[in-house]
């Protein structure tokens, strides 16, 4: 994820000279991977500057379409007369303003700029797309600025579009979805620095009223815990989106599109919330949110029709599937140039469900990515209340009074955690004062007292006199925190992992080796010292293989056991005999021209145990009994450990001294003989 500093700032104090490497080393403290932090200022040179578009003329005959441009670049010329400049892009006209480098600029990637003559005309510096000026991916077309642009021509460009800024760019793993927001970071980064932390997921939002905002159903609460929505309608269908958040979206990467769906992208970068605006003018009926029927169909926002399974949740109207929930919306009722009344849904998915049909549809949208990572449940009436004061404050119209939000989002699960674990886990002593304040930085609610029973269901080794214990309530916006280990890392997060002392552990005195490891390398040397070289096979085997064996009808080696999900189902079972993938590994050597082999494997074969049953069903939220146990071993094949060795080509090799001598039968024997 990208985010501009100055984004950051909004919500915590900042230094106003921290410097870029002191931002980053607090990132990385807190376990978030930095890939870079940029100073904008640094990656263009020389003249940057704003232009207006005089006249354009079209230049054909050549393969693709070319115009001879003359811009207003004001005194930044030096002789304050327009700029001639020769440009591809389609998307602006007379009267536009532009962001112009002029000869002897260097763009990012060290590309330098000058006056040269092409396609018939010179051309004296280049008008910039986003991409050509590092801010993002889009090379659709060049940068045209807001009408509503203070700057004049000549003047910098670089505070126009961002590059008066420091952007930094982030990993974030798959535990901490809330970081996928400048929410996220910046609370993390307000714990690193011991700054204030204004939190924008904590405004004031109104409720549910009795009168819905859109009639909505929501036929499975597993797959869809929460479903919010709001009206606002009458907007101006011409509104452009602001500079300022068009400027922060391509910092993010995200392409600009129309003004109500920039500010479902805008929210869900600032609140890590991601959203959905319908043109409530193409719903037909009620919408419906509930699993597909398997072979029903929804055309996305990307122009694919998806053939959909009983697994995918969508939401329909009386025409049937409009949107593939929490991944994309659908074609016939995304926002369009003539939308004036929309529709804002923030809703709470479950990650697995968006995980799975993300990759079925290897569809992984800015949305679903966030999704099956986590998000807040009790972000989507703050998000609506941002997305509607943003339309209505740029585009006008009127905010529906009615709002809907239909909540079944269960409480979280409060975790027992005695005060002591993370000093025993970690090796640091954290007093209890420290674990509760660390804690509570992250948003969670501790209560502290004593676990009569000395059963913690969470670690073992608890007095059963009674533990001091902390009952921990994790907040909404951390649904990774669901066990004592969670909580442990979390402090050692906090208070630094610089602070945990690298100590090598004390091997404890053992017997040495047993007689079966003492065998095993006693025939691996016997081998080794008359010239095998060890293998190691896959022990998976084709059903054909006992027969290219010549193995008899009632040889036991016949009988194989089945693997319930094996890695190709060419050789879907485990052998029964090592030969089978040892002369694999000869032939595959054979064929690369080595024609002089001699190996040896030493490994387990498995035999099936006649008249066993099904392994026992075993959870995992406590220690399988004795008898569990038991059972399931009674259903794990045999598994005695086997020898074997395959020979082919010269065993002596030729030269001077003779001719040689070929691998025989009798070589194999003495293999036998000496293991």
């Amino acid at each position: 994820m990208r985010v501009s500093v100055s984004w950051l700032r909004e919500y915590l104090d900042l230094p106003a000279d921290l410097p870029a490497a002191d931002l980053e080393q607090a990132l990385v403290d807190l376990g978030i991977e930095v890939e870079s932090i940029v100073d904008l200022r640094s990656t263009v040179t020389g003249a940057l500057v704003v232009g207006e578009v005089l006249d354009i003329e079209e230049l054909t005959g050549f393969k693709k379409p070319i115009r001879f441009c003359r811009v207003d670049v004001g005194a930044a010329n030096g002789t304050g007369e327009p700029q001639e400049i020769v440009c591809g892009a389609r998307n602006f006209a007379p009267g536009d303003r532009v962001v112009v480098i002029l000869p002897g600029g260097v763009l990012p990637g060290g590309f330098a700029i000058g006056a040269r003559k092409t396609y018939g005309h010179n051309s004296h510096g280049m008008i910039c797309s986003a991409k050509e000026l590092g801010l993002g991916d889009d090379h659709s077309g060049i940068i045209v600025l807001p009408e509503d642009t203070p700057a004049k021509p000549g003047d910098d460009a670089r505070p126009v579009v961002g590059l008066d800024d420091v952007v930094v760019e982030v990993e974030i793993t798959p535990d901490r979805g809330y970081a996928l927001s400048v929410r996220g970071i910046a609370r993390e980064l307000a714990h690193a620095l011991g700054v204030p932390f204004r939190d924008p997921g904590l405004a004031p939002a109104p409720g549910a009223t009795a009168e819905p905002a859109y009639p909505v159903q929501v036929r499975d609460t597993v797959g869809c815990d929460r479903f919010a929505a709001r009206m606002v309608r009458g907007v101006d269908p011409t509104a452009q989106t602001p500079g300022w958040m068009r400027q922060r979206l391509t910092v993010a990467g995200v392409r600009s599109i129309s003004l109500p769906v920039d500010i479902t992208n805008y929210v869900m970068l600032e609140l890590g919330q991601p959203m959905h605006a319908f043109d409530a003018a193409r719903i037909t009926g009620p919408l419906v949110v509930r699993r597909a029927a398997a072979g029903e169909k929804v055309t996305t926002l990307d122009g694919v029709t998806r053939a959909l399974t009983d697994e995918d949740m969508v939401i329909c109207d009386d025409t049937g599937p409009v949107s593939l929930a929490a991944v994309m919306g659908g074609e016939t009722s995304e926002v369009v140039a003539s939308t004036t009344d929309v529709l804002f849904e923030a809703a709470h998915w479950d990650p697995v469900m968006v995980g799975r049909t993300a990759r079925r549809h290897k569809l992984f949208s800015e949305a679903a990515k966030r999704w099956e990572r986590g998000v807040d449940p009790a972000l989507p009436l703050v998000a609506i209340e941002r997305a509607v004061g943003l339309l209505t404050a740029h585009a006008g119209g009127v905010a529906g009074a009615e709002i809907l939000d239909l909540d079944h989002v269960r409480p979280p699960t409060p975790v027992i955690l005695p005060v002591d674990l993370p000093g025993r886990r970690v090796g640091v002593a954290y007093s209890p004062e420290r674990v509760v304040s660390l804690l509570e930085q992250v948003g969670c609610h501790v209560t502290r007292g004593v676990d009569r029973l000395g059963e913690d269901p969470g670690t073992a080794g608890v007095p059963a006199g009674g533990a001091d214990v902390l009952t921990v309530v994790p907040p909404s916006w951390r649904p990774d925190l669901t066990d004592p280990a969670d909580l442990v890392e979390e402090v050692v997060r906090l208070d630094g992992y610089d602070r945990v002392p690298s100590v090598l552990p004390t091997a404890p005195p053992g017997r040495g080796l047993t007689w079966q490891q003492r065998r095993r390398r006693a025939v691996a040397r016997s081998l080794a010292e008359r010239g095998y070289v060890e293998v190691l096979a896959h022990p998976f085997v084709a059903g054909s293989l006992a027969d290219l064996l010549g193995l008899p009808a009632d040889d036991p080696r016949r009988a194989a056991v089945r693997v319930a999900n094996p890695l190709s189902e060419e050789e879907p079972l485990l052998r029964t005999t090592l030969l089978g993938p040892l002369l694999g590994i000869l032939r595959r050597n054979l064929g690369r021209g080595h024609r002089d082999l001699a190996l040896y494997e030493i490994g387990a074969v498995f035999h099936p145990r006649p008249g066993v049953g099904t392994p026992p069903a075993m959870g995992v939220d406590r220690r399988p009994t004795d008898a569990e146990f038991a059972a399931a071993d009674a259903v794990v094949p045999d598994q005695p450990r086997h020898v074997a060795v395959v020979l082919t080509g010269d065993v002596d090799p030729a030269g001077w001294w003779g001719a040689g001598r070929p691998a025989g039968w009798a070589d194999g024997i003495e293999a036998g003989r000496a293991v």
